[in-house]
Order: structure tokens, then sequence, then C-alpha cells
């Protein structure tokens, strides 16, 4: 009999122990961590991929699917960043097409072979697909221009005031932009309190008759509006920012065809990770010198991350030209789209916010009449609420950044549109509801990550 109650007692136990674990596994994948709330958010679907036997992906035609998830109230929602992790998902789905292999014996030497390009360290595929992908997308000009690449395109800025700048006795020159500017501009002209060049502050209110540098970011970080240079003298040198002209974020009305213009994957393709961004530049001896700056700060560009750049602009250049499915393109202006519908109803339903208004235009690469969809969301405060910034974070627990960093009012918040699904419904649930945080958040420095 003891015998018998011993098997008896092992058996019960192994199957108890099977039982405990195939609960967890299911609680764990119904994404329930035991603190759940019943509160309705919403999360979207990027579409699913199929990969068929000869290793290509294709694309479902399914949209963004919204349904129902839970909030945790204790999560502090920062929104203050730039980071694009909501491509995060259309890359998953993506499998193993961008997939590259690099040899130990790859990028031993300092040196690309591109034929002694200009730019000595650019490698020539990433060179090939920058000039494809705005071919096909018709949002700036390459033909007689000059490729730069840069480590992300805040080293790209400070390489274009470095060659733009007169080397002379003169002083440094005034870079401005105008108000609501990319709060970083400040921090990055001056960081380095050179002789060359300086911060000057709003360009709608610079009146010195010197030679000035305009930097027109279009469309605006942060608040998505398309922009034109404002000071308008003789004068002036002007750099483009257009980090944000693709079309998931506004429509492609004409090809830019500028001086300087510069780029940055972190933006179009959401791979921030990678530090790639690119310079399009027409005058050969800004070319040089932007190189020179950038050969003086790191010897170059990561050759790694320029080959997986070049894997990935292929791939959705790629993807523009399959009629079986629709391009990267489309998928993430549904992606914007849906979220700035929903961002709009929320702050329609609360009152307590508003959001900028943009104009229809027609996109020449999507064949279709939309308004802007930016990266960012600049909402304003209303109802009397003076500290925007402050509000949402004592209240709502929600990070942001405030518009006094950008030359602006602190009535205004920038908000990035660009996080993963679940903080961003969290955000529109709080922003939608009578939610209040019972702990005031602190916060610390205000690092900004919402450029390149």
């Amino acid at each position: 009999m003891k015998q018998l109650l011993r098997v008896l007692t092992w058996r019960n136990m192994l199957v108890l122990s099977v039982a405990v674990n195939f609960s967890l596994i299911l609680r764990i994948l119904n994404g329930d961590g035991g603190n759940s709330r019943d509160r309705p958010a919403y999360v979207s679907t990027w579409p699913v991929v199929s990969t068929t036997g000869t290793g290509s992906s294709s694309l479902s035609s399914r949209s963004c699917n919204y349904s129902e998830i839970e909030e945790d109230d204790d999560i502090i929602i920062n929104l203050k960043l730039g980071d694009p992790t909501v491509y995060e998902r259309y890359w998953q789905e993506m499998g193993e097409v961008t997939t590259v292999v690099i040899h130990g014996w790859q990028s031993l030497s300092y040196f690309s072979d591109n034929n002694n390009n200009l730019c000595w360290f650019l490698e020539p595929e990433l060179g090939k697909e920058i000039v494809r992908v705005h071919k096909l997308v018709g949002n700036a000009e390459t033909q007689d221009h000059f490729i730069v690449v840069g480590t992300g395109s805040t080293q790209l800025y400070q390489a274009a005031l470095y060659a733009l700048s007169p080397h002379d006795d003169s002083g440094p020159i005034n870079v401005v932009s105008a108000a609501p500017y990319y709060c970083s501009y400040p921090l990055i002209t001056d960081c380095l309190k050179s002789g060359l060049y300086r911060w000057g502050g709003d360009a709608k209110a610079y009146k010195e008759e010197d030679p000035y540098i305009e930097l027109v970011t279009s469309p605006n970080n942060p608040d998505g509006l398309l922009r034109h240079a404002v000071v308008n003298r003789n004068e002036g040198i002007l750099i483009h920012d257009l980090a944000y002209y693709w079309p998931q974020y506004t429509p492609i009305t004409t090809k830019a065809n500028h001086d300087v213009m510069l780029f940055t994957v972190s933006k179009s393709t959401g791979h921030a990770g990678m530090r790639i961004g690119w310079a399009l530049v027409k005058d050969r001896e800004t070319a040089r010198k932007m190189t020179e700056y950038i050969e003086l700060n790191t010897i170059g560009v990561s050759k790694d991350s320029q080959l997986r750049a070049a894997k990935v602009l292929k791939v959705v250049s790629d993807s523009c030209g399959n009629e079986m499915a629709k391009s990267f393109f489309e998928h993430s202006y549904d992606a914007m789209s849906e979220r700035w519908k929903l961002l709009k109803q929320a702050a329609e339903n609360t009152k307590r916010f508003t959001v900028p208004y943009f104009t229809s235009q027609r996109c020449n690469f999507l064949g279709k009449v939309f308004e802007s969809q930016p990266a960012f969301a600049y909402l304003k405060c209303e109802e009397g609420i003076v500290d925007c910034e402050r509000f949402l974070r004592e209240n709502k627990k929600i990070l942001t950044k405030s518009g006094k960093y950008f030359g602006d009012e602190e009535s205004y918040v920038r908000i990035s549109m660009l996080d993963r699904d679940t903080n961003f419904n969290i955000f529109l649930h709080r922003i939608s509801s009578s939610y209040n945080a019972n702990v005031q958040v602190h916060v610390g420095c205000d690092d900004d990550l919402g450029r390149n």
C-alpha cells in the first residue's frame, strides 16, 4: 500500500507541475502579467508577411487592425523622444529579407571601393540605393549632386556648418532657424564653442546685416509644417533638413533641389540604430569640406552600417515595384494615417488639447490627396493650462517635450507619433479619459533624439 501511495503521489505531483506550467505559459502568451486593468485601448497590427518557397516575402493586403488591450496605470509613457520603434513590427514581419552577412575579412580597410569618389568612405552599394530610392519616391534631385555619408544627419549638420562657415578672421557666422525650431539645433551648434559659427536664434527675429546660415527643416520638427527660408537675404546660406520629407509623413509634391539637403534612415525606414545619414550637395568644394570634417571627426563612417542601410533601402525600393502587395511607404502611410485619425478624435472628444491643422495636397508618389501626418504631434493645452509638459507629466504620467525648448510657449508640447503600439495606445486612452496619476513623475535631463 505504501509503495502504491508513493507512485500515486509522484504521478499526481507530475500532473500538477505540468498543469501549473501550462497555465503560466498561457498567461504569458495572453499578456497577463498579473496587473491587469479593465481599461480599453487600441493596438495596430502591421500586415502579415508570408514567405514563399523561393525565400521571397509578400505582404498581405490587410491594413491596420485595431482591437482592445489592457492598460497598466503604473506605466510612465515616454513620448518625448523620436525613437522610431513604430516600424519594428513591419521589419519583424519581413523576416530575413534584410539580413546581411558580413564576413570577418570584410571592412578591414578605411577606404571604400568607390573609384576614388569625392566621399572616399562611401560604400558604392549605399550610394546606388540612395539614388534609386530618391528617384522612385521623387522627393529629391540626385543628379548633379555629390553624396556625402555621415554618422546620422547630426554629424552631417555639423559637417555642413564646418564647410559653409568662412574660415577667416571675420568671426563666427550666425546660424538661425525659424521658431519653433528643432530643439537640438542650438545645443549642437554651440556644443564645441566653435570660432567658425554660433547659434543666432529665431530666423524670424534675425535683423543683423552680416552673413548667416539658415536651417530650413521641412517638414518641420516639431510642428510638421512645410517650411521655406525666412530671412531671404543675399548674404544667406541655406541648409535644408529633409529628414521627414517622405510619403508616410507628408505628400510628395515636388522634387527638392537645394544646395545642401540632409536625409537619414532613422526616419525614412526607422533604422535609427544604424546611425546612417546622407547629404546631397551641389557644390563640389562644399562636399569636399564636409568629407574633410567627417574624416577629422571619425575617420569615415562604419562600413557595416552602410552595408545594412544599403540592403534596407534596396528592400524598400523593391517593394515599390511589387504590384502584388503594398510598398513599405504605403504600409507606413496607413500606420501614420490611422494614428493621426485616432489622435484627432481623442483631442476632439476631450477639448483639452488641440492639434495642428494641415492642408490636403496630392502626393505624386502615392497618387492620393491627404493631409500631412507628421512624425510628431505639436499639441497645445487649452482650458487655462499654462505648462502643458508639467500637466501631462504630473496628471497623466506622460513625458513630452515642452515648447520652450523649441523657442515657443510652454502651452505647447511635442509628442512622438513613432513609439510602439502599446505606449501610443495608453497615451491615447489617458488624454481622452479622466485618468489622473496619483503620484508625481520626476524627470532628469532633457536629452532629445527627435531628429536622426
